[in-house]
């Protein structure tokens, strides 16, 4: 039964009709936070919100090239249901596809009633639970960055723009199609609180900010927005990717979340004039608990293979566990603003990314480190990036795979059935990875071996 006043879903239906919408698009991210979707008719709806939609539970085991992957609950389980409701406090009509809304979905295993072990909302609600338990309130700011790309003659992907040095800059001088000012305008129609937008550092990269927000919202947004940006490059016959690095002469993509708390009067926990730094040791013991469990992290901010090629030395990209005072080359930065202001900048994640898993283990990391109350080391300063003087980020996937295992404390927080699936998955596109033949073997081997 859906527990969502009839009153409500009334008034909703009312809007729609009055919008002239006839259907709803009900999205919710799988495991690795792609959209997953179906499209109801408007007169279906209530149907749906009261029974629910059916989907093989198996599709948070599906890789990207649509392999079942054996994780438990799966294929061993005869390949059972979830189901997923729509959640009409989230409806919203989409501003280039005339008489559809979208809204987002919850998930649950249809034998118990209970979220669905893999559903990355449920997993980022449970540790907002637990904050909430030691009257803290997580707010998150995310920002995302990506490459357009437009398609090669007789197939193939190129960069949208080869225009060098733009970074921070906008208008026709790196974006001769204008595609930046129409996605934001189309993201602001979206409802999706976005602030403002630029080209970024390579060739076709741009960076959108989204305004902050408490992190369930946050999330929403980043989820949402990733979607959208996709779709609306699909619509100019182009390619968007979020993947961390596309390409061997570029840079890659970051996804970077500044992360604050409030406390039970509403106020920035993170604040304080009179401690170290101007930060209160609610913020310090939040920096430590970033850095403690930054190799775990890793399995979730940086979750493909591919992640891994983003960092190294004069990418901007952090590849050492250490922080600093608004030093962009630390794996924490603490931007100079105070007051309402203050926070911290983790800046590991890559732009593939979920939303939601990247904001709960970032948000349960830092209530870890809160509860242990430890004080992090003394900031970086000066231009980082010498191995001496701070650890390393595990250097693959595989090696975040058995941090994230080892780190007990974090995976109690995240939830056994949660870890478990998402190692297993994860573990799975490494085998995968490891058997594949690449370009760069036969270009190296071939001709001479």
């Amino acid at each position: 039964m859906s527990d969502q006043d009839p009153a409500e879903v009334r008034r909703h239906l009312d809007r729609l009709a009055a919008d002239g919408i006839d259907v709803v698009r009900v999205t919710y991210p799988d495991l690795i936070g792609t959209d997953r979707a179906r499209d109801v008719l408007v007169e279906e709806l209530p149907r749906a919100l009261e029974h629910g939609l059916a989907f093989c539970r198996a599709v948070y085991h599906t890789s990207p090239q649509g392999d079942v992957v054996p994780v438990s609950g799966g294929l061993d389980a005869g390949l059972p249901d979830v189901c997923v409701r729509p959640d009409l406090t989230t409806l919203v009509a989409l501003p280039w596809e005339p008489g559809v809304a979208a809204c987002l979905a919850d998930v649950t295993d249809p034998a118990t009633g209970t979220p669905a072990a893999e559903s990355p909302r449920d997993l980022l609600r449970s540790v907002l639970e637990r904050c909430r338990e030691h009257g803290l309130s997580p707010v998150v700011g995310p920002e995302l960055e990506y490459f357009l790309c437009e398609q090669e003659p007789g197939g193939g992907w190129r960069r949208y723009g080869s225009t060098p040095g733009a970074v921070y800059t906008a208008g026709l001088r790196a974006d001769p199609g204008n595609h930046l000012l129409r996605t934001l305008r189309q993201v602001r129609d979206l409802g999706l609180g976005v602030l403002s937008g630029n080209h970024e550092f390579d060739g076709g990269q741009f960076e959108i900010n989204l305004l902050h927000s408490e992190a369930l919202s946050a999330a929403d947004r980043a989820f949402r927005f990733k979607a959208a940006v996709k779709e609306l490059a699909r619509r100019e016959g182009r390619l968007a990717t979020f993947m961390a690095k596309p390409f061997n002469d570029a840079g890659g993509s970051g996804f970077h979340l500044h992360l604050s708390c409030t406390d039970a009067e509403g106020r920035n926990a993170f604040d304080d004039p009179s401690g170290a730094y101007g930060l209160s040791a609610t913020a310090r013991h939040a920096i430590a608990g970033a850095l403690a469990h930054a190799p775990a992290l890793a399995a979730l901010l940086n979750p493909t293979v591919n992640s891994y090629k983003r960092f190294g030395p004069d990418t901007l990209a952090p590849w050492l566990i250490d922080w600093g005072l608004d030093n962009r080359s630390a794996m924490v930065r603490v931007p100079p603003e105070r007051g309402s202001g203050a926070r911290l900048e983790l800046r590991l994640g890559d732009a593939s990314a979920g939303p939601y898993l990247a904001i709960a283990a970032t948000t349960a990391a830092a209530l870890l480190g809160i509860l242990a109350a430890e004080e992090p080391p003394a900031p970086l300063e000066g231009y980082g990036y010498d191995p001496t003087k701070a650890a390393r980020l595990p250097t693959d996937l595989s090696a975040a795979l058995d941090a994230l295992e080892s780190d007990t404390a974090l995976t109690e927080l995240l939830g056994k059935g949660f870890t478990d699936s998402y190692l297993s998955y994860k573990r799975n596109e490494v085998e995968r990875f490891q058997r594949h033949v690449t370009d760069w073997e036969f270009t190296e081997y071939a001709y001479h071996l």
